[in-house]
């Protein structure tokens, strides 16, 4: 009959400990027999036995133990104790023959007990690591202190610690020791990869599946998304390969909403840092929950799905948590404040917002259901924080429409109901705010789109052309941006565009931002270029001195962006061709480079 990995595992671990027991009893026969030093090895045999009566202990603790015990502390110290153990063994077999005597017998009394003194230490540091390991497992991992092992080094002994109060502890403490586990992860980079290493993940994820407590469920998953933050591949790397995944959409499914906000909020950290972790967590369905409690107070109506029939009605309403208060087995949490619920929200939005970036699967599986709808409604109706995570994940859908044509010209095509309220809220953002921070992800969302939108729209077109106006130049710039995918010639109704932006007297505030130094400067000359490619013959091209402008930043512009000299060229001797005898006129500016 074979056994299971967890009773090889805890098998293999009891014979690690015995090792040192019969070594130690080894050491304790020598001694007996001792010839020499008779004194100190009896002394060294009495520290030995203690040493061995605590090993005795942990065997115990380890063998009795209904679930497997953090294993990383017991090893290294067992291992530091088998060194100081096999020392131990050398200095006495010197003593079982008699020493000489005279001059010889007192250089080697001398040595020796030095010797002794070094070995006793060596050994008492070792019974000190294991009485430490005693104290942890009677207080159930609630007695902080430092085994002599880890003097050196007292995060080692904290993150030990925390690791047995949430394999040993209460449902209190069980909660502390998460928190401290977060708050160490805040610190530094080496706590997270400590806390990995000592193996302190796997606790804190089974806190998080199995308590029926919440202050636990809260601050494992805090502590989690602690530990995964600021470039942490390969932490997430080892949560996906643990199966992670399933449990946190599952936690997030079934919790109530306290829980949600911090498993959301992991969700948002795991997928920040792991492209891979993006598409686990949609494959394991990770938008239905985000998506049906991001909608908990928006009304959403799905014309689409009644021209569709009773089919599309079943199919989303499939997508759609039932339960999302978590009532379901758990009881309605007593605590649903407005406030509990927009946090609710928030981190929602910005976990798809996450799961959104570069994530083809996850923008499908968004426009697939009622998320890209929801996400407009909230847009147009809500504030603060959960709008802007709202705005940033239909940023990010559009980034990844833009290189994808099914995605583009399917869920977000310019006629569809969803994109078509998405787009409302995007020109409402760029024509009605102020604040930077939204104004860029919305006039960013519209500029990944522009392939989308028909020859004349100069309602799309004509905030952004305001906005050149900005006094906020990243603003201006992100517009400059969008405008370029407008008229370059990928766009097939760039021509179109090119007419709308001139009527709309683009040109001008083009010109007065190309004369001052900076990031839109260069876009600007990359759209002022493609606009001459497009409309090179209109009059106000010439009225504005785009030639002279051309002529005089080219030189700057081309040195530090060799990419653009073809641009340029074709740029220049289009403009040549509509305005005839200039080009006699003019320092050869492109053709000399």
């Amino acid at each position: 009959m074979m056994k299971s990995p967890k009773l090889e595992e805890e098998r293999r671990l009891e014979e690690e400990l015995l090792i040192p027991i019969l070594m130690g009893e080894h050491v304790i026969k020598l001694a007996e027999e001792a010839k020499s030093s008779k004194v100190e090895c009896r002394e060294l045999a009495k520290k030995v036995e203690v040493l061995c009566n605590s090993l005795r202990g942990v065997v115990r603790v380890v063998s009795g133990n209904h679930q497997s015990l953090n294993e990383r502390p017991i090893r290294r110290m067992v291992k530091e104790l088998l060194k100081n153990l096999e020392k131990t063994l050398a200095l006495v077999r010197r003593c079982k023959h008699q020493v000489g005597v005279g001059v010889l017998k007192h250089v080697l009394t001398i040595r020796s007990t030095g010797d002794f003194r070094k070995v006793w230490n060596l050994l008492e540091s070792s019974n000190g690591d294991m009485m430490w390991l005693l104290s942890i497992f009677e207080s159930r991992g609630t007695n902080i202190a430092l085994s002599p092992i880890t003097n050196n080094d007292p995060i080692l002994a904290w993150v030990w610690t925390y690791i047995y109060t949430l394999q040993l502890g209460n449902p209190n403490d069980c909660a502390d020791a998460a928190t401290e586990l977060g708050a160490l992860a805040q610190i530094t980079d080496r706590n997270r990869f400590i806390i990995m290493e000592e193996g302190g993940v796997l606790p804190l994820l089974k806190v998080l599946k199995d308590s029926a407590f919440p202050d636990c469920q809260v601050a494992a998953a805090n502590a989690l998304a602690n530990v995964v933050s600021d470039d942490q591949q390969k932490i997430v790397g080892f949560l996906l390969n643990n199966l992670a995944v399933p449990v946190i959409v599952q936690v997030l499914s079934d919790a109530v909403f306290r829980v949600r906000v911090s498993v959301a909020n992991l969700v948002s950290a795991m997928a920040d840092q792991e492209p891979l972790a993006r598409e686990e967590f949609i494959k394991a369905n990770v938008t239905k929950p985000l998506v049906s409690l991001l909608s908990i107070d928006t009304v959403l109506a799905e014309p689409i799905a009644a021209r569709n029939g009773i089919h599309s009605v079943l199919q989303n309403l499939s997508e759609a948590d039932p339960d999302p208060d978590g009532s379901s087995g758990r009881g309605r949490e007593a605590d649903q404040s407005p406030e509990l619920r927009n946090d609710v929200k928030v981190s929602c939005a910005k976990a798809l917002w996450k799961l959104s970036k570069g994530c083809l699967l996850a923008c499908k599986k968004i426009t697939e259901t009622k998320g890209l709808l929801c996400l407009a409604k909230i847009v147009g109706s809500e504030s603060g924080e959960l709008r802007l995570n709202c705005l940033m994940a239909v940023m990010e859908i559009a980034a990844v429409a833009e290189s994808n044509v099914e995605l583009r010209r399917g869920a977000l095509k310019s006629t569809a109901p969803a994109s078509k309220a998405v787009l409302n809220q995007l020109l409402r953002v760029i024509r009605q705010e102020n604040d930077s921070s939204l104004l860029i992800p919305a006039i960013k969302s519209i500029g990944s789109l522009a392939r989308n939108f028909p020859g004349k729209v100069p309602h799309v077109l004509g905030p952004l052309v305001t906005h050149l106006g900005n006094k906020d130049m990243n603003v201006v710039s992100e517009v400059i941006i969008a405008l370029v995918k407008f008229v370059c010639v990928e766009n097939y109704n760039c021509v179109d565009h090119s007419k709308v932006i001139l009527e709309l007297d683009g040109i001008p505030k083009l010109m007065i931002l190309l004369k001052i130094n900076g990031r839109q400067q260069v876009y600007g000359l990359k759209l002022l270029c493609y606009l001459t490619l497009n409309v090179g013959n209109s009059k106000v091209l010439e009225q504005e001195r785009v030639l002279s402008t051309l002529d005089k930043l080219g030189h700057l512009v081309l040195a530090q962006n060799p990419d653009l000299k073809e641009l340029f060229t074709k740029a220049i001797h289009h403009l040549t061709l509509y305005q005839p005898g200039v080009q006699f006129h003019r320092q050869p500016l492109v053709y000399g480079l």
